[in-house]
């Protein structure tokens, strides 16, 4: 076989001299940014190799092609078969360029005695795969793994390496000897076994210990997401969006399935290696990439979760993670009802109080007043210690207050001197905010509690997931904010600039006078 990496003619002929056949693969670890390189590579390679073949007088050149050929990137294909014709406008440039390059060698078939034929593969994958699971695991190694684009049901062909290196094999044999019912056409080829594209990926997920997809996504809004991160990488330069990741969504987001009939019948193909056990040597071929280790936070109960240590890893953090279902269902059930009992009655704060407490007293008394047994069921009487507080808990209570009570003097202080204004602008949005709050009390109240048994849950469930989104977020307005800084005019710039000069000079006035 051959690999060819160079575009000049003489090492193409020194390579394929001597050769009755030649297997012509292009090289695959390619970025589709680099235009130039990628059509020197594939298309003049292709030229190169034709030329070479025919000077040398090789008789059979089987090119490697792919299924991406017939493929827009737009539309489903089910059951295709060799009768598709080359889109009019390919989703990704990689496809384009492949198509050149297989109908260049399918066009040079019978010339100069050269015989040839394009095998295309669906999805290849296997040990030694450069593309296919090494670019499913980085994303899985980013979180994204977890979302399924579209519905999950769409369905796709795979092919197993080794799969295509036998059809090569008997594609050699059938220019051969049936050269009328193979030469100059290209066939599909896979395992034979379509299956759903999500579920191949989840055995993959899976067997290298990543968490299979669970989220589904609409394929309209993540396409719409990356149209604007290309706008923006046009407009501004930022959000550079990796062509791979294109060509992802749309491989991940539609039905492509194909009719290897043609190639059962005249090629003579039939797969040796089944998906499953494809799939399974896959994975033992990529146990060096694999992540054991990512649901640790779950099998590991002894370990805290970082929300957990947030909220403490006491009482409230298991009632708030939901570690006891009846205890925090419980809990919340009873914060519900004193919502409503506050805030949704239509009484004033006062008499709701005034009920609640004559509500207590009097389930209190009749609970006191029950016999020992009931209906044959014993009724534990209620000691002292329920209604007596603890004289740590009110130490450490009024140690809080006093500690709440200072900070707020200290931070009044520093804005009666007028000299940070870091404090002035905290302040200020905490007492906007404040008054916000006020002004919709209720409405706040219940946000604060319906996040409060929801988002730390949440969070805990999908922490690397939120964790890359929130990273992500933070580039795009870091780069936002650079960008505006370098958009400003000189004249709110040099302002900015001599701002930041009396800060740094009183400094180390201010370390002289403590000395």
């Amino acid at each position: 076989g051959l690999r060819y990496t160079a575009d000049e003619k003489i090492y193409a002929f020194a390579a394929v001299e001597g050769s009755s056949v030649v297997f012509y693969l292009d090289h695959v670890d390619l970025h589709s940014d680099d235009f130039y390189l990628c059509y020197t590579i594939i298309v003049q390679g292709a030229k190169n190799i034709i030329s070479a073949c025919r000077e040398s007088k090789v008789r059979r050149l089987i090119y490697n092609s792919s299924v991406d050929v017939v493929f827009d990137g737009s539309r489903d294909i089910i059951n295709g078969d060799e009768s598709l014709p080359y889109p009019c406008k390919f989703g990704h440039i990689l496809s384009d360029l492949k198509a050149q390059a297989e109908a260049l060698i399918l066009f040079a078939n019978n010339t100069d005695g050269l015989l040839t034929c394009a095998l295309r593969p669906c999805n290849v994958f296997g040990p030694g795969d450069t593309n296919l699971v090494p670019f499913f695991v980085s994303l899985a190694r980013s979180g994204l793994t977890k979302f399924i684009i579209g519905s999950g049901e769409n369905m796709s062909d795979f092919t197993y390496v080794e799969n295509v290196s036998h059809a090569h094999v008997c594609a050699e044999e059938a220019l051969d000897f049936r050269m009328a019912s193979v030469a100059g056409k290209a066939f599909f080829i896979s395992n034979l076994d379509p299956v759903r594209f999500w579920d191949f990926l989840s055995f993959i997920s899976e067997g290298l210990g990543y968490q299979r997809p669970l989220i589904k996504l609409p394929a309209w809004m993540v396409w719409q997401i990356i149209l604007f991160i290309k706008w923006a990488h046009r407009k501004w330069g930022f959000l550079k969006g990796n062509p791979c990741v294109l060509h992802y969504v749309q491989l991940a987001s539609r039905s492509r399935t194909f009719n290897c009939s043609a190639a059962q019948k005249h090629v003579g193909y039939s797969p040796g290696v089944s998906l499953e056990e494809g799939v399974s040597l896959t994975i033992r071929s990529f146990l060096h990439m694999s992540n054991d280790m990512s649901f640790s936070r779950y099998c590991n109960c002894d370990e805290p979760s970082k929300v957990e240590k947030l909220l403490g890893s006491g009482k409230v953090a298991d009632i708030l993670l939901w570690r006891d279902e009846k205890k925090s269902f419980t809990c919340f059930l009873a914060l519900v009802l004193l919502f409503n009992w506050f805030f949704l009655s239509g009484r004033t704060f006062a008499d709701s109080v005034a009920r609640l407490l004559l509500l207590l007293s009097i389930t209190l008394f009749g609970y006191g007043v029950l016999p020992k047994n009931l209906f044959g069921f014993t009724v534990k009487r209620l000691s002292m210690s329920y209604f007596e507080i603890p004289e740590v808990i009110v130490k450490d209570s009024v140690t809080a207050i006093v500690h709440l009570w200072n900070r707020g003097f200290r931070c009044i202080r520093s804005l009666a001197q007028g000299q940070d204004w870091k404090i002035f602008f905290k302040v200020a949005a905490s007492v906007y905010f404040l008054k916000l709050s006020l002004q919709s009390l209720a409405m706040t109240i219940g946000i604060a509690l319906a996040f409060a048994f929801t988002a730390f849950f949440v969070y805990e469930q999908y922490e690397s997931e939120i964790d890359g989104v929130a990273k992500l977020l933070y580039s795009c307005v870091k780069e936002l904010m650079g960008l505006l800084k370098r958009n400003l005019p000189p004249s709110v710039a040099s302002v900015l600039c001599n701002s930041k000069i009396p800060h740094q000079d009183k400094s180390p006035a201010a370390v002289r006078h403590w000395k």
